[in-house]
């Protein structure tokens, strides 16, 4: 009896660190995308769907919700010229998943050119769809 539930625990783990290691990918492969400025990337780990929103200030400095369309999003990050080095850098994962939805807290810094822009947090919300987990939202605080 001990050995099988040592196996159901083993098994247990197993599948859901696999499951945070692919989740995790997914966000890896989207910042790969923003280095590199291949919108095909954001294409194979977004949803078609992807709500995308940014937490930040008016002229007041009031804390205002700003949405984003993710196409005009792309664009954006593919018109960026070569000569402009954009770099996130992720400070650290907290995933959680319940079957088919997981959430990524991530803690950030983002550099242009090699200088703090700004840093932040990402919350990336995902669902797997058949067999790959797709971003279906992101919102993110920035802080100067």
């Amino acid at each position: 009896m001990k050995k099988f539930v040592v196996f159901v625990l083993l098994v247990s783990f197993t599948s859901v660190f696999s499951q945070e290691v692919e989740v995790k990918q997914a966000v890896d492969d989207f910042f790969v995308g923003l280095h590199k400025r291949d919108t095909i990337m954001f294409q194979k780990v977004c949803h078609k769907t992807i709500n995308m929103q940014t937490i930040g200030k008016d002229k007041e400095q009031n804390d205002i919700l700003i949405s984003d369309d993710f196409n005009k999003f792309m664009k954006s990050i593919s018109s960026i010229p070569e000569n402009v080095v954009l770099f996130e850098k992720l400070l650290d994962y907290k995933i959680q998943i319940d079957g088919p939805l997981a959430h990524v807290w991530t803690p950030y810094e983002f550099y242009v050119n090699g200088t703090l822009s700004h840093s932040g947090v990402n919350s990336f919300t995902l669902f797997k769809e058949k067999d790959a987990w797709q971003i279906i939202h992101i919102i993110d605080t920035r802080k100067k």
